[in-house]
C-alpha cells in the first residue's frame, strides 16, 4: 500500500520558517502579557499603600503635644497606625532635596507625623483636623489619593497599550500564516488540480491545510510559550532579592494561577488563528481560480 504524498512536505524550508516565525510571535505575545499582568499587579498595590499613608505636618508645638496628637490620633476608627517621625527620619527623608550636606544644625523643623489608614471604611482627615484643632496645633493634613488616581490613570492607558500590542502580534501572526499558507497552496497547485478532478470538494482541500498549520503553530506556539516562561521565572528568581521604594514598582511577575493560564493558552490561540487563517485563505484563493 502506497503512502499519501501530504500537500506540505516534512521538510519544506518554509515551514521551518513559519514555526520560528510564529514561536517569535507567541513568545512575544506571551511575554507582553505576563510583563503588563505584573505590572499591573505592582502599580495596584503600591497605588493601594499610598493611598492610606496620610502626612501631618505639626508647627509651632513641642514634641510631647504632637505625641499626644499622635496617640489621639491613632485612636480614630479608620486609622491603624499614627507615627511620630523622628529629626533624623526627616533628615533622610530632604536628603534627595537637601544634598549630602544635610540639614544646617539648629535650622527648626516642623513636626511630621505618619499616619496609615484603611480608606476602604473611611477617609480620616477630617478626625485628623479635629483632633489638631482640640490640641491647638496649626498643622495641615495631606493625603496621597490624588498620586493613587495618577496611577489608576496609568494602568488604564497601560492596559490598552498591552491590549494592542498583543492585538498586533496577533494579527501579524494571522497574516504571516495566511501568507504561508497562499504560497504553499502555489506550490501544491498541482495536487490541487488532481484533487479537484476527483470530486474533492474546496473544504476538503481547505481541511488539509487546517489540520496542517494548526499542528505546526499549535507547536511553535507551545515553543514561544515555554520560553516566555523560561524567561519570567529568570526575571522572578533574579529579582526576588530587590529591596527598597524603586522594587515596589518593578514588575510583579509571580508564575501564579493566570500566568499559567496565559502560558498554556497562548499555543492554543495560536492553533486557533492558524487554522481559521489557512481555512480563509484556501476557500477565498479556491473560489477566485474557479
Amino acid at each position: 500500500m502506497s503512502k499519501e504524498t501530504p500537500l506540505l512536505p516534512i521538510s519544506d524550508a518554509r515551514e521551518a520558517a513559519l514555526f520560528f516565525v510564529v514561536g517569535a510571535l507567541c513568545f512575544l505575545a506571551a511575554l507582553a502579557a505576563l510583563t503588563t499582568r505584573g505590572t499591573y499587579k505592582a502599580a495596584e498595590a503600591w497605588g493601594a499603600q499610598i493611598e492610606g499613608e496620610i502626612t501631618v505636618v505639626m508647627r509651632g508645638t513641642d514634641r510631647r503635644t504632637a505625641e499626644t496628637v499622635a496617640a489621639d490620633v491613632e485612636k480614630l476608627a479608620t486609622v491603624f497606625e499614627a507615627e511620630l517621625l523622628s529629626r533624623d527620619e526627616i533628615e533622610d527623608l530632604l536628603k534627595p532635596s537637601l544634598g549630602p550636606g544635610g540639614i544646617p544644625d539648629g535650622l527648626p523643623l516642623p513636626l511630621l507625623m505618619s499616619v496609615q489608614a484603611d480608606m476602604a471604611v473611611g477617609d480620616p482627615t477630617e478626625g485628623i483636623e479635629a483632633v489638631l484643632d482640640k490640641a491647638g496645633v496649626d498643622g495641615d493634613v495631606a493625603g496621597n489619593a490624588g498620586y493613587a488616581d495618577n496611577v489608576r490613570g496609568g494602568l488604564s492607558v497601560l492596559r490598552m497599550v498591552a491590549l494592542s500590542v498583543v492585538a498586533l502580534l496577533s494579527a501579524t501572526a494571522i497574516a504571516v500564516i495566511a501568507f504561508a499558507t497562499h504560497a504553499a497552496l502555489l506550490a501544491r497547485r498541482d495536487i490541487v488540480d488532481v484533487l479537484h478532478l476527483s470530486g474533492a470538494e474546496d473544504r476538503y482541500i481547505a481541511r488539509l491545510f487546517e489540520r496542517r498549520f494548526w499542528v505546526l503553530a499549535l507547536q511553535a506556539g507551545l515553543g514561544g510559550a515555554v520560553a516566555a516562561l523560561m524567561v519570567t521565572a529568570l526575571i522572578v528568581f533574579s529579582g526576588g532579592s530587590a529591596q527598597g521604594v524603586e522594587a515596589q514598582l518593578l514588575p510583579r511577575l509571580s508564575l501564579d494561577f493566570w500566568d499559567v493560564v496565559i502560558i498554556l493558552i497562548t499555543p492554543v490561540m495560536a492553533g486557533l488563528a492558524a487554522r481559521l487563517a489557512a481555512r480563509m485563505t484556501v476557500m477565498n484563493s479556491l473560489k477566485e481560480t474557479l
